[in-house]
């Protein structure tokens, strides 16, 4: 896979989620065991902010109900975006075994163009980490860096 490729399918992997990561899943009836025909329906909400900066909690907190907590893209607002989630934790095997820190920085900031795939779906969290800080760059870096070093420890081996 090429530099090229790898940073597109980055952007692809980060860019698909299309509600925030804090949207409440509201069970279809199918999965209660009622009408199959319906489907499975996202309650927008807005994002709760915390004071967290663990890396492992902040992914638990905004990631997961998109990602899954294990990051594999099976979390319970998955069945109703447009896209799957991707799986977080083979980032570093699609980068030729180097996990690539800045490359996700910068998709977590929004700072880069992560258009190439379509729509902007996935949340940006770079205000909501500057406002948790107290409108701090350097408290909303610390967030930043410290869930990309989470998402670096769970990578496949």
């Amino acid at each position: 896979m090429t530099p090229r490729n790898c940073s597109e399918l980055l952007a692809r992997l980060f860019m698909m989620i299309s509600v925030m990561a804090a949207s409440m899943i509201v069970l279809a009836p199918s999965a209660r065991g009622q009408d199959q025909s319906a489907t499975t329906v996202v309650k927008r909400v807005p994002v709760q902010q915390n004071g967290e900066i663990s890396g492992a909690k902040l992914f638990q907190a905004y990631c997961a109900p998109c990602h899954g907590v294990n990051a594999k893209g099976n979390g319970p607002a998955a069945p109703a975006l447009r896209s799957i989630p991707p799986d977080l934790t083979v980032l570093a095997k699609f980068n030729g075994g180097t996990f690539p820190a800045d490359h996700v920085m910068t998709i977590l900031s929004g700072q880069g163009d992560n258009t190439a795939h379509g729509a902007k779906d996935m949340p940006i969290w770079g205000p909501l980490f500057r406002s948790m800080a107290g409108q701090s760059d350097q408290g909303a870096y610390l967030r930043a860096r410290n869930l990309t070093e989470y998402l670096k420890s769970i990578q496949e081996r």
